[in-house]
């Protein structure tokens, strides 16, 4: 009985952990779906920041909108300051064609909406590499994320242009 009464202690408190961290999962199929070209268009109604090292080696763009009050942060995120320039991030990601950019939902522990993240899936999903985690009642911390011109298939390294 102590041994059950054990696992039960540390699958519970391993469940609770859990809690901490949201998620990044796909538009619903019915309903309500936001695409590229709407956050584009819209962009003054979100705190825009994206992850790489420069313009042409973009990870993700992450969209934060600006009437909630919820909040997503990262450390080596750039804030995009204008138009052109979320135009030309969106361009190379577009560029990754092999790796299907789309628009994800970002939510928290409770599927509380925090914002979109524009993001290349890898295989069948994008959420294996995409990490999230809760730093308060109201903000989300989005850790980096790898560009798609980085990963390997084999030993040859993806380009985007031949």
């Amino acid at each position: 009985m102590i041994m059950i009464g054990l696992v039960l202690v540390f699958f519970i408190s391993g469940c609770a952990m859990h809690t901490g961290y949201g998620k990044i999962r796909p538009q619903p199929w019915h309903g309500e779906r936001v695409t590229i070209q709407e956050l584009q268009k819209n962009w003054e109604d979100y705190t825009i920041h994206y992850a790489g090292l420069s313009l042409g080696t973009v990870a993700g763009i992450m969209f934060d909108p600006n009437n909630d009050n919820r909040t997503l942060t990262g450390e080596k995120w750039i804030k995009v300051e204008d138009q052109e320039t979320l135009a030309e991030l969106i361009g190379w990601m577009k560029a990754y064609v092999e790796y299907n950019p789309q628009v994800w939902r970002i939510l928290g522990p409770d599927n509380e909406f925090y914002g979109y993240l524009y993001y290349p899936g890898y295989g069948n999903t994008a959420v294996d590499h995409a990490v999230v985690k809760v730093v308060d009642g109201t903000t989300m911390y989005m850790y980096d994320l790898e560009s798609p011109i980085y990963r390997t298939r084999g030993a040859n390294l993806i380009r985007l242009h031949p």
